[in-house]
């Protein structure tokens, strides 16, 4: 049984090559734009979204089929469904130059699998269930997007421009540390969900000792 061990990639400015130009593709393509890496697509045909992407040089559109060779320089690559054939060609290439692979569906090909993911500002969360069953991560996203509403992003939003005065205030660890524990066990999450933002910051800079800043701390 293969344990496969979850981490976050840092793609900005990295190249992904992505290999076919249907509904999967595109799925992959947003979720890579987002996270700000440059993205090529190599298929004969894109879907109309895929279109568009490529229309407004958001992503590189190279109009063929896969050749060996063409993830030549990539961060890391992801393939749709393009046969058993092709597949084993496109193994063969990333193992050969050290290129993290995901293949839709078949993971004797993959040597990492990508999770259900969902957003909500810059909380992220993924769900995995090892390529067993990928209906049910998708099904528990989907109850993730209806439980976590935008009043998260909303509070992550704050706390980020918090981060710098209060480490200003109290260079303790353990101090900073505690307060967090207290804003989040607090009802600003409750207050930001009623559309009390003004309120909800008063409370944060009552608990915290400090106010948000201008500037999210990176």
């Amino acid at each position: 049984m293969t344990t496969y061990y979850p981490i976050y990639l840092n793609l900005h400015d990295r190249l992904v090559v992505v290999l076919g130009g249907g509904e999967v593709a595109e799925e992959k393509v947003e979720g890579l734009t987002a996270a700000g890496a440059t993205v090529r697509v190599i298929a004969p045909r894109l879907n109309p979204g895929l279109q568009r992407l490529a229309a407004t040089g958001a992503i590189e559109h190279i109009p063929r089929s896969y050749r060996d060779g063409d993830l030549t320089g990539a961060f890391l690559a992801l393939s749709e469904r393009l046969g058993d054939q092709v597949h084993r060609t496109i193994q063969a290439e990333a193992e050969r130059t050290g290129v993290p692979l995901n293949v839709q569906d078949e993971t004797q090909y993959c040597s990492f699998i990508a999770a259900a993911m969902f957003r909500r500002g810059d909380l992220t969360i993924t769900i995995s269930t090892a390529g067993k069953a990928p209906a049910l991560a998708a099904r528990l996203r989907q109850s993730f997007e209806r439980d976590f509403g935008d009043h998260y992003a909303r509070f992550l939003e704050l706390s980020g421009r918090l981060r710098k005065p209060l480490a200003e205030r109290f260079p303790s660890f353990e101090t900073r540390r505690e307060l967090w524990y207290q804003l989040v066990d607090s009802d600003v999450l409750e207050l930001l969900e009623r559309g009390d933002d003004e309120l909800a910051r008063n409370r944060m800079t009552a608990i915290m000792g400090v106010e948000p800043s201008s500037e999210v701390a990176a």
